[in-house]
């Protein structure tokens, strides 16, 4: 197997300092790493998270992933002088085969003396917990005196908004600190213990002030000779108080301390050895093509491995997973029908993890369904660590009444439902797991087809499914959305199914899923092969949208309209019976598939990031083997 390759960032900018945060972002599934720089820009967010530590900052606010206290920063000063970065060297590059992060710089003082600066971090993929950086200073031409100050910088929030206490900071010998930090609720404790090893003869104090715990670093330096420093992190977290804080704290210590036995290379070593054995059963080459073809097949794979939480199944992948705070790092629909399907293909034990995410969290989407008057279960649309509804209540400001407002999904967007027990099936038929499917996948099923049961509406003699939401976002409250009414059916019918091949002996559940399966409305496939989206789609007026789509993604449409004008167009946002033709391929031929794509695709602006991939798997099922694809179907 050849390497996967590298990512390189081409240039220093700071304006693009978040982009490339986000996109060289380390992590192992436990903690994720924003690649931000070693020194302070104005304009850079550090970010360092936990999967599952959520918090609430406070009345009115939601639940959103902990920015926790930073420790890559350093203030690195040469004879007096702060380094930023103007520079006349520039290299930094993401190794995605062992996940480490490495920057090469020159850098020149006011009075023309020049120093190589070279770091490296990871984000060890053998011991979840564990972060190591290394910095080596090296002046070129002119002794220097270097001062380096890092540690654990605890004044990080997010966006403003603070959600952890300081408990308490220490210095432990001549080498450990520790912070202790808890959450504004009392319910969650974060540990973060590091040490800095330092080569050469140095001076060293320590200043614990202003929710910083810092270890100040000196050394003279000839010119040629190099100041290396060697820093290791180790995060512990927990949501029980099973054991007594000092306790606690000090066995994160002790793991520490074994870490530190070691060099920042033999632990590097360790991490990359595990990076290598999952490249090994999971890494697609690309034959043929250009280089970028590989490079974003390894950048995907990268990034889905580095979010996914495969250690607890009390957690799920956010919808940028540990890359920052979009989407204050809730959990979408996103993960059950983009991103599982990958790890069931790669190891099925991470796919059922993800489920079992959902079924610990039924209580609280059977208490949803209850408060709605619905039975069964409705799942959040925007979930965290316990289950419960954390999708804002308010969006952006009208721009023409000046309003917030109301953000829909939570009321009305409820396909997620039929998207988790559609994953239920997947996993099902693909490792034929007795055992799940029997416990965990029959509660799913049963509960969210208990749900459109309930959800469901007669009109006349027949049942229809009112005031949704599909996939489009940019249509909202709909009567018989496509997408939504056949998942809805292929949940109960699937339900039903399942309960009849394990004996379920419920009766009355049996007799009102095959009553609704007889009953339910699904729009019809007009004669030119087009299936209306929804009941009041296709009286909709048509706007040109080349300019929308030539800035895909950045949702320009709602500079000029408002969402109350948008819904009453034909615009979409995204895939939405282009979308359920890539969910039930089964259920439609390929030519009503190329007549959903020929109409629905000139109609979708592609402003969410799901959009395009779909699109691009219904071109390449119906074209396999045409070389001419345009860029859409290269999901690009």
């Amino acid at each position: 197997m050849t390497r996967p390759v590298t990512l390189s960032e081409p240039h220093f900018s700071q304006h693009t300092l978040n982009k490339y945060a986000s996109l060289m972002a380390q992590g192992n599934g436990y903690l994720g790493l924003r690649a931000s720089h070693e020194e302070d820009y104005t304009r850079q967010t550090r970010g360092m998270y936990l999967t599952g530590l959520y918090h609430r900052a406070g009345k009115g606010e939601i639940n959103e992933l902990v920015n926790l206290p930073d420790v890559v920063g350093m203030e690195i000063a040469i004879n007096g002088e702060i380094i930023s970065l103007s520079r006349e060297a520039w290299q930094r590059e993401l190794n995605f085969a062992s996940g480490e992060l490495r920057r090469n710089v020159v850098w020149r003082t006011s009075n023309g003396t020049g120093y190589t600066i070279a770091s490296r971090r990871f984000v060890s993929a053998d011991q979840l917990p564990l972060i190591a950086l290394e910095i080596s200073i090296t002046p070129l031409d002119a002794n220097a005196s270097v001062l380096i100050s890092t540690g654990i910088d605890a004044t990080q929030t997010n966006h403003g908004r603070q959600h952890l206490d300081e408990t308490q900071v220490r210095v432990f010998g001549q080498h450990l600190m520790q912070g202790i930090y808890t959450t504004q609720d009392g319910r969650s404790d974060v540990a973060i213990s590091c040490c800095c090893k330092v080569s050469g003869d140095v001076q060293q104090c320590y200043t614990a002030k202003e929710r910083r715990l810092l270890q100040h670093t000196c050394a003279q330096l000839h010119a040629g000779e190099t100041l290396t420093l060697q820093k290791l992190v180790w995060i512990d977290w927990r949501d029980d108080r099973q054991a007594a804080l000092d306790e606690w704290g000090s066995a994160s210590l002790r793991q520490l301390e074994m870490c530190a036995q070691q060099s920042y290379d033999q632990l590097l070593a360790a991490s990359t050895e595990n990076w290598r054995q999952w490249w090994q059963k999971r890494r697609i080459t690309v034959n043929g093509g250009d280089a970028h073809d590989q490079q974003a097949l390894d950048y995907a794979l990268y990034h889905l491995r580095i979010m996914t939480p495969a250690h607890d199944e009390r957690s799920s992948i956010a919808a940028k997973g540990l890359t920052g705070e979009g989407y204050k790092g809730h959990v979408f629909w996103d993960t059950e029908v983009f991103l599982l399907p990958f790890h069931l293909f790669s190891d099925p034990t991470v796919a059922r993890s993800l489920l079992r995410y959902r079924w610990h969290n039924l209580p609280g989407a059977q208490e949803k369904a209850r408060r709605n008057g619905w039975q069964g279960a409705l799942f959040p649309w925007e979930s965290a660590r316990s289950g419960e509804e954390e999708t804002p209540e308010f969006a952006a400001i009208n721009i023409r009444t000046g309003l917030r407002q109301k953000v829909a999904s939570a009321q009305a967007e409820h396909h997620l439902v039929a998207d988790i027990a559609w994953a239920v099936i997947q996993y099902w038929r693909t490792t034929g797991d007795e055992s799940f499917i029997a416990h965990e996948g029959m509660a799913l099923l049963l509960e969210t087809a208990k749900f459109w049961i309930s959800r469901a509406v007669r009109v006349n003699d027949r049942l229809e499914i009112h005031d949704v939401i599909g996939p489009d976002e940019y249509t909202e409250h709909v009567n018989n959305n496509a997408f939504t009414s056949y998942m809805a059916y292929y949940n109960v019918q699937q339900a039903l199914n399942i309960a009849r091949q394990f004996g379920c002996s419920d009766d009355a559940f049996i007799h009102r899923a095959e009553m609704y399966l007889k009953e339910l409305l699904l729009p019809e496939i007009q004669p030119d092969g087009v299936l209306p989206q929804d009941d009041s789609f296709m009286a909709k007026p048509v706007i040109n949208l080349a300019k929308y789509k030539a800035a895909a993604g950045k949702q320009t449409i709602l500079l000029d309209y408002s969402r109350a004008e948008v819904n009453e167009m034909q615009i979409l946002k995204q895939a939405d019976v282009v979308m359920l033709n890539y969910m039930l391929p089964e259920q439609f031929s390929a030519a009503s598939c190329l007549a959903n794509l020929q109409f629905y695709e000139p109609r979708t602006i592609h402003d969410s990031s799901l959009s395009k991939a779909i699109h691009g798997i219904v071109c390449r099922t119906l074209w396999p083997a045409d070389p001419k694809l345009s860029v859409l179907a290269r999901g690009d």
